[in-house]
C-alpha cells in the first residue's frame, strides 16, 4: 500500500477542493398570469406560447421571410456577435490550460576558448546539454477551477447575447418592412385621392367657365388637389429612407427592397397565447444571457477568495549534458531535479480581502440586474399584449370612420352636383375621408408593429 501512497496524495491534491459559494438560482417572483389578458384569455392560459414559433411560422409574408434570411447571414450585429462568441471559446482554452502543467524542452551548445596565462595554457571547453522541463502549480483550492467555470459562463452568456441579436434583429427587420408597407399603402392612397380630386376640379373648372358655380369653389377644388399632391413627395423621400434603412439591416449598401404582400394583406391571429410567465425565464435570450454573467461573476467570487491559501508548485527537470556530443546519450551523461514549493500569503496590506469584496460586489451587481432583466421582460410582454389588443380595438373603430367619411364624401359630392349645397361641404367631407384613409393604414400598420414587439417580449425569433 505504501507505493501507492504518493499516487493517492497526488490525486487528492489535483481534485482537492473548489473555494467559493456553488452557484444557485436565485429564486424569481413570477406572476400567474400577465397584465394585459382579458379575464377570459387569462383563464385558459396555456404552456404554449407565441414565443415558441419559429419566425417563418409567424411572418408569413414570402418576401418579407426572404429579407429576414438575408439579414441573418449577412447583419454585422449577427456576425460581430458570433467572433464574440469565437473570442469566449478561445479565452476558455487559455483558462482551462492554468490546470495542466507546463512542459518545455531545450537544447544547448557552448564552446569557449581561453586564452594563455601566465600560468596556465591555452584550452578549449565545451558543453552540450538537452532537457525536458516541468512546472506545475496544483489547483488544490479550485482557483483555476472556478476561473474556467466563469469561463464557461461568459461563453455561454456570449452564446445568449447573440441569440438576442437575432431576436432583435427579425423583429426589427418585420418592423421596417411593415412601415415600408405602410407607406407604399399611403403613397398609392395619395396617389389615387389626386386623380379622383384633378377630375373633380376639371369638371368644376368647366361648370365656373359656363357660369355654373363660382371661382370659390374652383379654388376650394384646388385646396383639395394641393392637399392630396403635397403627401407624395414626402411619402416617396420617406419610402427611399425606409429602403435604405432595411438594406443597412441586410448588411448591403442602400438600395430597393422587393415587396410581397400587402399591409392588409398580412395574416395575424386576433388572439395570440401568451403562455406561462414561468417559461419566460427559459426563453428570453436577454434572460438566460443575464443568468450566465450571475454565474460568472459568481465563480469570480472563489477565484478571489482562493488567494487566501498556500499555491502549490510541482517542478521538475530531466535530461542529458556532455562536453561531447558523441556522448550525449550516452555514460553518466543523465541529469534531473524535482522539488515543490509552497507560498502562503502573509501580509498583502488588505489585497486578498479587498479582492474578495470586489468580487462579491461584482456578483451582488449582477444578481441586482438579472432580476432586473427579468421585472422589464414581465413588463414588456404585459405592453405589448394591451398594445396588440388596444390597436385592434382602435383599428376597427378606424374602419367604420373610414366607411362613414367615405360615405359623407360621396354624399356630399352628389348634393353638390345637384346644385343642393356648396363646395364647401365637399371639401369639409373629402379631407375628413382622405384623413381618415391615411389614419387607418397607420392604426394597421399599429396592429402589426404590436404583434412584431410581443411576439420579441415572449422570447421569439432566435429560434433556428
Amino acid at each position: 500500500m505504501r507505493k501507492f501512497a504518493p499516487l493517492t496524495l497526488l490525486c487528492g491534491l489535483l481534485v482537492g477542493c473548489a473555494v467559493g459559494p456553488n452557484y444557485k438560482r436565485p429564486s424569481v417572483n413570477a406572476p400567474d398570469t400577465y397584465r394585459g389578458l382579458t379575464a377570459e384569455e387569462a383563464a385558459k392560459t396555456e404552456s404554449a406560447s407565441l414565443g415558441d414559433q419559429k419566425w417563418w411560422e409567424v411572418f408569413q409574408d414570402e418576401q418579407l421571410q426572404d429579407l429576414i434570411r438575408t439579414a441573418l447571414q449577412e447583419n454585422y450585429d449577427v456576425r460581430i456577435a458570433a467572433n464574440r462568441i469565437l473570442q469566449a471559446q478561445a479565452q476558455v482554452g487559455i483558462t482551462r490550460a492554468n490546470q495542466l502543467p507546463t512542459i518545455a524542452s531545450g537544447a544547448e551548445a557552448t564552446n569557449q576558448r581561453s586564452p594563455q596565462s601566465r600560468f596556465l595554457p591555452a584550452f578549449d571547453t565545451s558543453a552540450n546539454q538537452v532537457n525536458l522541463s516541468l512546472h506545475w502549480e496544483l489547483d488544490f483550492w479550485g482557483r483555476f477551477r472556478r476561473a474556467t467555470q466563469a469561463a464557461r459562463a461568459n461563453l455561454l452568456a456570449s452564446q445568449w447575447a447573440r441569440q438576442a441579436v437575432i431576436s432583435s434583429l427579425v423583429s426589427n427587420v418585420a418592423t421596417a418592412y411593415f412601415q415600408l408597407r405602410e407607406l407604399d399603402l399611403e403613397l398609392e392612397i395619395s396617389r389615387r385621392t389626386l386623380a379622383s380630386r384633378q377630375d373633380s376640379l376639371r369638371l368644376t373648372q368647366l361648370l365656373s367657365d359656363h357660369g355654373a358655380t363660382s371661382l370659390l369653389d374652383v379654388r376650394q377644388a384646388e385646396q383639395l388637389v394641393y392637399t392630396a399632391g403635397e403627401q407624395i413627395p414626402d411619402l416617396e423621400r420617406r419610402i427611399e429612407q425606409q429602403e435604405n434603412f432595411i438594406s443597412i439591416l441586410l448588411g448591403k449598401n442602400p438600395a430597393g427592397v422587393p415587396r410581397g404582400r400587402k399591409l392588409t394583406e398580412q395574416p395575424h391571429a386576433p388572439e395570440v397565447p401568451a403562455g406561462l410567465p414561468s417559461s419566460l425565464l427559459e426563453r428570453r435570450p436577454d434572460i438566460r444571457q443575464a443568468e450566465q454573467q450571475l454565474i460568472a461573476f459568481n465563480a469570480q467570487i472563489g477565484v478571489a477568495k482562493a488567494a487566501y491559501f498556500p499555491q502549490i508548485s510541482l517542478t521538475g527537470t530531466g535530461g542529458y549534458q556532455s562536453v561531447a556530443l558523441t556522448s550525449l546519450f550516452s555514460g553518466p551523461a543523465g541529469l534531473w531535479n524535482f522539488g515543490a514549493s509552497l507560498t502562503q500569503p502573509i501580509f498583502t496590506g488588505g489585497r486578498i480581502r479587498s479582492g474578495v469584496r470586489f468580487a462579491e460586489a461584482q456578483q451582488q451587481e449582477a444578481l441586482l440586474v438579472y432580476q432586473q432583466t427579468i421585472q422589464q421582460a414581465f413588463r414588456e410582454v404585459s405592453d405589448a399584449l394591451v398594445a396588440y389588443r388596444k390597436n385592434q380595438e382602435f383599428r376597427r373603430q378606424q374602419e367604420l370612420l373610414t366607411q362613414s367619411a367615405q360615405d359623407a364624401a360621396r354624399l356630399s359630392d352628389m348634393r353638390y352636383r345637384g346644385g343642393v349645397t356648396s363646395y364647401l361641404e365637399v371639401l369639409t367631407n373629402e379631407t375628413n375621408y382622405f384623413s381618415a384613409e391615411l389614419s387607418l393604414t397607420q392604426a394597421q400598420r399599429n396592429e402589426l408593429l404590436a404583434l412584431v414587439q410581443l411576439y420579441k417580449a415572449l422570447g421569439g425569433g432566435w429560434q433556428q
